[in-house]
């Protein structure tokens, strides 16, 4: 029997920039089947914690403007599970506001937030340290996150230097280190001692209140203020208002990177954050010279180390290229070196300051 207490928060509100011209503001990536499963990532993401969450536990938190498709996605969804931000203000306040709501219903809440937008190859084993999380922090007032065991020296993501053992596979963290450069990401590849940090966060609804009220008291502020009134008619009215005047803060920043009870669980799921083109290609299969093609056809000629990714029905004849993103959705044909994806936000800018909103 899955215990009623536990509660799961998906974030799932990005616009995910880094995947155009596939995922675009009116459908980010979270909504994308990108494997061919029939399921979007925010759909896998659902199924996958509802297998130890009741249905009625799990909340997403979206913008607003996500409303319909969330609905659409996940009908298993009452209205009152989907928390429609009125603008984006990153994760500190997203996860304030889910806490808050939580704490309305069950003041012994545990809760487990998770991106949308991830992917875990080893569910059973994911899911194991998901539990034992949640009993964990029903125990001690303590903020949990997941660390994964780099196996490469990756600079995309954040790192967690761990420090003594507490318990069965629960580390004391020492440091928290933003997308180091490469060099440095070596460094903490070979000391044994860094995790890339999951994104995934598992804490008692009255430590992370807590944890906020001490750390973000401008956030508490505007958001603790209708306590009362969560979970009932009046919270949308109250959010409306006072969300829009939170601090644009994550909650690495706001919240981790300061408490003095942050805890890390270490694991190897087969985890990747999708973020990234270069991210996807990793995790698909590849052909004698490594180039993948999603989606489409594509007769290549000398050619390796690409991304191939065209909408059905869609021919793409290459020669010559090495280490290329070639992707076309809709309107946008995109061409770029694969190993300067991050400049692909400056792209998206650029096409919106040119041309409008009609290619973003």
């Amino acid at each position: 029997m899955m215990n009623k207490d536990n509660y799961c928060v998906i974030m799932g509100g990005g616009i995910g920039s880094r995947f155009w011209p596939f995922s675009r503001k009116s459908l980010p990536k979270q909504f994308l089947d990108f494997f061919g499963t029939g399921r979007s990532l925010l759909q896998q993401t659902f199924d996958r914690f509802n297998k130890i969450i009741p249905t009625e536990n799990i909340l997403v938190v979206t913008n607003e403007m996500y409303a319909d498709l969330v609905k659409y996605q996940l009908p298993e969804l009452e209205p009152e599970q989907i928390l429609l931000e009125p603008t984006r203000r990153n994760t500190a306040p997203c996860i304030a506001w889910a806490s808050y709501h939580i704490r309305a219903l069950n003041p012994n809440a545990n809760i487990v937030v998770a991106p949308s937008d991830h992917l875990i190859l080893k569910e059973d084993e994911f899911l194991n340290a998901i539990s034992n999380g949640l009993e964990f922090v029903a125990q001690y007032d303590r903020l949990l996150t997941l660390g994964i065991k780099p196996n490469r020296p990756e600079t995309g993501y954040g790192y967690i230097q761990i420090a003594e053992q507490t318990g069965e596979n629960f580390y004391k963290v020492k440091t928290f280190t933003e997308k180091p450069e490469l060099e440095l990401a070596k460094v903490f590849m070979e000391s044994g001692e860094f995790y890339w940090n999951s994104g995934l966060f598992i804490w008692n609804v009255q430590s992370i209140i807590r944890a906020g009220e001490k750390l973000l008291p401008e956030l508490s502020e505007k958001l603790n203020a209708g306590s009362d009134i969560y979970g009932t008619p009046a919270e949308k009215e109250f959010i409306n208002e006072r969300f829009p005047a939170c601090p644009n803060v994550s909650i690495d920043i706001g919240v981790m990177e300061k408490a003095d009870n942050v805890y890390v669980s270490l694991g190897d799921f087969g985890w990747s954050d999708l973020g990234t083109w270069g991210s996807l290609y990793d995790l698909s299969p590849k052909d004698e010279n490594n180039n993948v093609v999603l989606k489409g056809e594509s007769i290549i000629y000398n050619s390796k180390n690409n991304i191939v990714a065209l909408p059905k029905g869609k021919l793409a004849v290459i020669e010559g290229l090495d280490g290329y993103l070639v992707a076309e959705s809709e309107n946008v044909l995109l061409i770029c070196k694969k190993d300067e994806e991050q400049t692909i936000r400056k792209y998206v800018n650029d096409a919106q300051i040119m041309f409008g909103d009609d290619y973003v």
